[in-house]
């Protein structure tokens, strides 16, 4: 058993961000700060076709209008150096921004490949590779194509990808024989040293995928990520949203307006990892939870965002 599944938690609503005149689909901490006495920067997107710059002690937040994208902003990523940001919207396409002095913002590229709406965004954690996936119930993963500007597709994850068989786990554990996800896939993340992606779908499923890690730090976009172990059971409504802590903990918010925070058991057997419910916070929000966002810092606190137009920070404490 690990520290985490000892520990008794709570989490705690420290502030409420509100500026949006809509509902709050994304947010992404900006991984360049929050340390070193650099303040926290956080970006959000909402379906008022705006995104909101919010930085740590400041009352209130820069905004600037995301003019490229035909619909409301769905999702929104910095890179690990905080010089790029990658959009997305219900237009199909993914968006690249270079991020100017003064808080301006140039587009650089636009990835087209999902066949439905990109429903999020998601940089890899150490490499400039970008992770998108979709309405149409694919991860789609892109890296730059040599030393040009141009971008492309090397990998899609999606439910035809059949591998060796992988084991499921949780409340509902059924058929061992797992592929990809079977509905819209909402969003990913990755753990803090990035050989594993976890995803969340419509499906009610949260699935964890692996990858060679040192052939994809080599510069080898085209390393190939591998199913590992299916969560089932915990959710009964769509899961919208998930991310990993760079402690270990993976929080999702889900359409029960609820967030729950998984945590990965030590006793799990040899044919991969397995994880455990360590906590459930009940009415986190009035409405949905689009998205769940651990600080970058590692002070274990937790950005959420709401169809009820609200982003709230929340502390997680230790009842010990």
């Amino acid at each position: 058993m690990t520290l985490l599944e000892e520990e008794s938690l709570k989490l705690s609503e420290v502030q409420s961000l509100e500026g949006h005149t809509d509902r709050v689909w994304g947010l992404a901490w900006n991984p360049a700060t929050g340390a070193d006495g650099v303040p926290a920067v956080l970006a959000s997107c909402s379906g008022d076709k705006t995104i909101r710059i919010w930085q740590q002690r400041s009352p209130s937040s820069t905004s600037f209008d995301c003019k490229g994208h035909e619909n409301e902003v769905k999702s929104v990523s910095w890179n690990a150096s905080g010089s790029l940001l990658a959009t997305c919207s219900r237009d199909k396409c993914v968006w690249i921004w270079e991020v100017l002095p003064g808080n301006e913002f140039d587009c650089v590229s636009v990835l087209q490949g999902h066949t439905q709406d990109v429903k999020m965004v998601q940089w890899h954690p150490t490499v400039d590779v970008l992770f998108s996936c979709s309405y149409d119930n694919t991860i789609k993963v892109w890296a730059e194509d040599g030393d040009s500007d141009d971008w492309r597709c090397v990998q899609t994850l999606g439910e035809s990808n059949r591998s060796l068989p992988t084991r499921i786990h949780g409340a509902n554990s059924a058929d061992p024989l797992i592929l990809g996800h079977s509905s819209t896939v909402w969003a990913l993340s990755f753990n803090g040293t990035g050989d594993k992606m976890v995803t969340c779908s419509d499906d009610l499923t949260i699935k964890v995928w692996g990858v060679d890690i040192t052939r994809l730090q080599s510069g080898d976009g085209n390393a190939s990520w591998r199913h590992l172990c299916t969560m089932s059971g915990y959710h009964d409504r769509t899961i919208f949203s998930v991310h990993w802590s760079r402690e270990g903990i993976i929080a999702t918010g889900a359409a029960d307006d609820a967030i729950r925070l998984f945590g990965e058991s030590e006793d799990h057997p040899v044919d991969g990892p397995s994880y455990k419910l360590l906590l459930k916070k009940e009415k986190a929000h009035a409405m949905d939870i689009n998205s769940v966002q651990w600080s970058p810092a590692g002070n274990r606190l937790l950005a959420s965002a709401s169809d009820d137009g609200t982003i709230k920070i929340w502390k997680l404490e230790s009842l010990q």
